[in-house]
């Protein structure tokens, strides 16, 4: 048997591709499954979309990071994470494009996604500080990484119980009627098949996941590209293939709610991921291995995030090239970044 990730660059690159399709169709029957979920028994769009989607379409950044923290690879395991956090909001451009007529985030009409996106920001500057300041032993991972860890089920307890009471004094205007709004038709699947689908998906993404990460390590090896930029980039886009596969067949479900808690929800999960990195990484803390990228990568994804929250209050109806003036400022802000970062690699 040939093992995974020791095979030229050429064919490298072949099994990282066959990987990245498992994991891209897998997210597609994966929203529609959860899709069948909330009509059946009535949970709301936006719950689902950070429970069974963000938390199954965390998968593959679970067994990228931690199998990089085993190996001891700090930086490709870090900068994975925040480099899929950063990409996956870009991906909220692709559903905006899809949508084409109307603005994603304007026809998005649940308040809480708001504070799915400012939770995930302020945990995203939070681990560019412990970056800088540096981090400290404890019980096997680092202080700061606890913090985060113990950060993210707060934060997501509190957005669970905002959803569930629907208390909030903030109520969008002038939603249109979604039959307004072209879109596919949801395919039929009773719960217990829905059921047994959300597991298969789970188990693909998982061990396509896996695969990636053995790939993707030998292919910063071989290409000279390094752990940080292959991380933070092709490593990034591939582990979120699952957010972007899903958040497509959301957005033609009509379900915007459920693309927007997919793709924030699954940003404070990766958040998390990074306390379960420290704790199989064998040295000091993972945050004190990582250096300015890091740090850089996280404050992009919390600028990226802070620009959809801000065209989610503001809600403006307008599109330019079939997206709207928020996903132009993300583009050319995370192009931007990347730019900065392939320089500080």
């Amino acid at each position: 048997m040939i093992e995974i990730g020791l095979l030229p660059l050429p064919g490298n690159i072949a099994a990282f591709i066959v990987a990245s399709a498992i994991i891209w169709w897998a997210g597609q029957a994966l929203a529609q499954a959860a899709d069948a979920i909330s009509e059946k028994t009535g949970l709301g769009s936006l719950l689902l979309g950070t429970l069974v989607l963000g938390g199954i379409t965390s998968l593959p950044e679970v067994a990228v990071s931690v199998s990089a923290g085993f190996t001891g690879a700090a930086k490709l395991g870090v900068n994975n994470l925040l480099g899929s956090i950063a990409l996956q909001i870009v991906v909220l451009a692709l559903g905006d494009w899809i949508l084409g007529r109307r603005a994603l985030s304007f026809v998005t009409g649940k308040p809480v996604v708001l504070l799915q996106g400012l939770f995930g920001a302020v945990l995203l500057v939070a681990v560019a500080v412990a970056v800088v300041v540096g981090d400290h032993a404890f019980a096997g991972a680092g202080l700061w990484t606890f913090g985060l860890f113990g950060a993210t089920v707060l934060l997501l307890w509190i957005v669970f119980l905002e959803e569930r009471n629907d208390r909030s004094g903030w109520r969008p205007t002038d939603l249109p009627s979604k039959r307004d709004i072209p879109g596919k038709t949801a395919i039929p699947l009773s719960i217990s098949a829905a059921s047994r689908r959300i597991v298969l998906c789970a188990a693909l993404i998982l061990a396509a996941g896996y695969g990636v990460a053995r790939i993707g390590d030998a292919i910063a090896h071989q290409s000279g590209l390094g752990g940080s930029f292959v991380g933070a980039t092709f490593l990034g886009l591939t582990t979120s293939l699952p957010e972007i596969s899903s958040l497509v067949a959301a957005v033609r479900l009509r379900r915007f709610a459920m693309a927007f808690g997919n793709i924030f929800g699954t940003n404070i999960l990766t958040v998390a991921i990074l306390f379960l990195t420290d704790i199989a990484y064998p040295d000091e803390p993972i945050l004190n291995q990582v250096g300015s990228f890091a740090s850089v990568a996280a404050l992009l994804g919390a600028t990226v995030t802070l620009l959809y929250v801000s065209g989610l209050v503001e809600r403006r109806d307008t599109t330019i090239g079939r997206l709207g003036i928020d996903s132009w400022a993300v583009l050319v802000v995370y192009a931007a970044g990347v730019g900065l970062l392939y320089t500080i690699r």
